[in-house]
């Protein structure tokens, strides 16, 4: 059975963070960095990862660390970076790595796919669509035109943030230059816990975004 491991990582030039990583049984497809979206690294996330190397993919997921609290667009890109670095070392190939955030890693994962070049994103119930989170993170309305990585937002319409929001997205990721797809999941809140139907379709398309992307 596939398990995780946790480990310190440091580039060569200097900079490092400790990262939890997932490798498959079999050969590599390619490199998911996986944003969690809590303090730290959760089983929930563990779990994640598990699941996509079970997929075949080689997963890692950076140890998000906050400045004052609150984490920034700085200190999401310093640490995806430096992930993008450790999968590279591992021989995944640029247009084989992707990212994947749930909640408030859905968000960094917007912020991401805006600010570099990967094969694929996606956003599994990303918050601050039209009203940022903090004020260090975007409102994600006002960086979906810029997306430079194809991405899907997958979004719950029972939460506080509903269809209204979830179509202005929409419409603001449709001047993207890259492909971009928002789904909507009536009844479902962002976090899909308490739909089990909706969060297996979540994670089925989550996969065939990767699949159809990174090849």
């Amino acid at each position: 059975m596939t398990q995780t491991h946790t480990d310190d990582y440091e580039r060569a030039d200097g900079r490092g963070i400790r990262v939890t990583f997932a490798e498959p049984e079999g050969s590599v497809r390619g490199g998911l960095v996986v944003l969690h979206e809590a303090d730290v690294v959760t089983d929930t996330v563990r779990l994640l990862l598990t699941g996509l190397a079970g997929e075949g993919w080689l997963a890692i997921a950076p140890h998000l660390a906050s400045r004052g609290g609150e984490l920034g667009v700085d200190d999401v890109l310093a640490a995806t970076d430096i992930a993008l670095a450790w999968l590279a070392d591992r021989g995944v190939r640029a247009d084989l790595m992707g990212i994947v955030g749930f909640d408030l890693g859905g968000t960094a994962a917007l912020v991401v796919a805006s600010s570099r070049t990967l094969g694929a994103a996606v956003s599994v119930g990303g918050r601050g669509i039209s009203t940022p989170v903090s004020a260090e993170l975007p409102a994600l309305v006002d960086i979906a035109g810029r997306l430079t990585s194809p991405w899907l937002g997958l979004y719950g319409d029972a939460g506080e943030e509903g269809g209204a929001d979830v179509e202005a997205l929409r419409e603001a990721a449709g001047a993207a230059t890259v492909a971009a797809n928002v789904v909507r999941f009536p009844g479902t809140d962002h976090r899909f816990d308490a739909d089990p139907e909706a969060a297996e379709q979540a994670w089925q398309r989550t996969l065939d975004w990767f699949d159809a992307h990174l090849r």
